[in-house]
C-alpha cells in the first residue's frame, strides 16, 4: 500500500462518488465549497493498493491557527472498507506521519457507519447488530472518542432516518405513517405542480421565513448560490407551487355550487352538507389573502452521489402547511430516488431523544419519522492528535478568540 498526500481531482471524484461508503461531505465539490464558504484549507488524502488502484480517500478541511498550526475535520470521512483492519491502522499512521509533517494540532472524523441498531425510542436493539468491535479498534490506534451526544452537539447529526430505497415502492409505502400518506392524498385537492427548477430568489425567500418561524439562523443567499454552482451535478431541486387565482376560483365555484344545490338535499344529510360550506368559505377567505399569482410554496434540496442521496435543505410557508405541500415534496422526492435507483434516502439529522424537551427537535423528529423504516445512530466523532497541548488549549484559544471578534 502507498499513501497519497493529494489524490487528482478526477481519480478522487470517481472513487468517492461511487464507493458504498459514499457522502457528499466527503466529495471533491464539498471541500471547494468549504474552502469559498468557510475559508477552509480542502487537502484530498488517499491509499493506494500494490496495483496503484485507489482503496481509501479522505477530504481533510483544515483551519489555520496563530503560529503556522492548523486543525482539521473530515466530514463523514473516510470512505473506505471499515472492515479492512490493516488498510484502517496503514491510513492512520500515515495520517499521523501527515500531521507531524504539516503542524496539524488534530483531525477529527465522524463515520458513516451505524454504532448499533437502535428502537423506536433511540434504546440499543438486544441481539442486534453493533460496530463495538470498530469502536474498540478506533480506540486501540489512538483516536479519542468525543462523546456519545443525543442531540445536535456535535459538527453532524448522530442520528438520522434512512429509507432503503432497494425494495418494492409498496414496501416502502408500507413503512410510512397513515397520516403521512394521508395527507399526500389530501394534497391532490389542491392544483399543486411539482417541478424541479433552480430559482434562488424564490427558495431563499421561503428559507427567511421558515427560519423565522422556526428560530434558527439562515445562511446568506451567496451560500445557496455558492452551494448550488459547485454541486451543479449532484443537487436537485424540488419545488411544489400553486396558481392562486385559479385555485381561488375553483373553490368559489365549487362553493357557489353546493350553495345553489342545498335545497336538494335531504334533511339526514344537511347538516354535512352544511360543514362542507362552511369549509369551503373558510379555505375561500384563507386563500382570498394572497394575491392571485403562480408561486412557489415549498421546496426541498436534495444532494446526490452516484448512489445515494440526502435531503438538505426544506422551505415552505403557510400556503404550504395548508395545502400539505411539504408532505407532497417529500413524497415526490424519495419517490424520485427510488426511480432513480438510490440505495437510500437520507433526511440528513434528527435527534437521539425523541421525547427531549427541545420543543423545535422534538417537532422536528416527530415530522421525519413519519417517513418511516430505519432510525440510526452513528458511532460518533474521533479525534486523532498530533499535538495534545495544543489540543487541550485550542478550545480556549478559539473561545477568547471568538469573544474578541464579536466585540470588534
Amino acid at each position: 500500500m502507498r499513501f497519497l498526500e493529494n489524490v487528482e481531482k478526477e481519480e478522487y471524484q470517481n472513487f468517492t462518488v461511487n464507493h458504498k461508503k459514499s457522502h457528499f461531505l466527503q466529495t471533491y465539490e464539498w471541500g471547494c465549497f468549504c474552502k469559498k464558504i468557510k475559508k477552509q484549507i480542502p487537502i484530498y488524502l488517499g491509499v493506494v493498493n500494490d496495483d496503484d488502484k485507489l482503496i481509501a480517500t479522505a477530504l481533510i478541511l483544515l483551519k489555520k491557527t496563530p503560529f503556522g498550526f492548523s486543525y482539521g475535520y473530515s466530514p463523514r470521512g473516510f470512505i473506505l472498507d471499515y472492515t479492512d483492519k490493516e488498510l484502517i491502522s496503514f491510513f492512520t499512521d500515515s495520517i499521523k506521519n501527515y500531521m507531524k509533517k504539516n503542524k496539524i494540532i488534530y483531525i477529527k472524523f465522524d463515520p458513516d457507519i451505524p454504532y448499533h441498531d437502535i428502537d423506536e425510542n433511540a434504546n440499543p436493539i438486544e441481539n442486534g447488530n453493533n460496530n463495538y468491535e470498530l469502536y474498540n479498534y478506533m480506540l486501540d490506534l489512538g483516536y479519542k472518542h468525543t462523546g456519545f451526544y443525543k442531540l445536535y452537539e456535535g459538527n453532524q447529526p448522530r442520528y438520522t432516518f434512512r429509507i432503503d430505497l432497494n425494495r418494492k415502492w409498496e414496501d416502502i409505502e408500507s413503512k410510512m405513517s397513515k397520516s403521512f400518506l394521508q395527507s399526500v392524498k389530501r394534497s391532490f385537492q389542491y392544483d399543486l405542480e411539482i417541478n424541479n427548477e433552480i430559482n434562488i430568489s424564490e427558495f431563499y425567500e421561503l428559507i427567511l421565513g421558515t427560519s423565522e418561524k422556526d428560530n434558527f439562523d439562515p445562511h446568506n443567499e451567496f451560500y445557496y448560490q455558492t452551494l448550488i454552482n459547485v454541486f451543479k451535478n449532484y443537487i436537485k431541486f424540488f419545488n411544489v407551487s400553486i396558481d392562486l387565482g385559479k385555485q381561488k376560483s375553483k373553490i368559489f365555484n365549487t362553493l357557489k355550487e353546493y350553495k345553489e344545490n342545498i335545497t336538494n338535499v335531504s334533511k339526514k344529510k344537511i347538516s354535512d352538507y352544511n360543514d362542507k360550506i362552511k369549509r369551503l368559505e373558510n379555505e375561500f377567505n384563507f386563500f382570498s389573502k394572497f394575491d392571485d399569482e403562480k408561486k412557489i410554496i415549498c421546496t426541498i434540496v436534495c444532494i446526490s452521489t452516484n448512489n445515494r442521496v440526502w435531503s438538505f435543505f426544506q422551505a415552505g410557508n403557510e400556503l404550504s402547511n395548508k395545502t400539505c405541500a411539504v408532505m407532497r415534496c417529500y413524497y415526490e422526492a424519495i419517490k424520485d430516488a427510488y426511480n432513480q435507483k438510490y440505495d437510500f434516502f437520507d433526511l440528513f439529522g434528527t435527534p437521539g431523544d425523541p421525547n427531549t424537551s427541545y420543543k423545535n427537535l422534538a417537532k422536528l423528529h416527530d415530522f421525519k419519522r413519519k417517513f418511516g423504516d430505519k432510525y440510526i445512530e452513528f458511532i460518533g466523532e474521533f479525534d486523532l492528535i498530533n499535538n495534545k497541548f495544543l489540543y487541550n488549549l485550542l478550545p480556549i484559544m478559539l473561545k477568547i478568540y471568538r469573544k474578541l471578534r464579536r466585540l470588534l
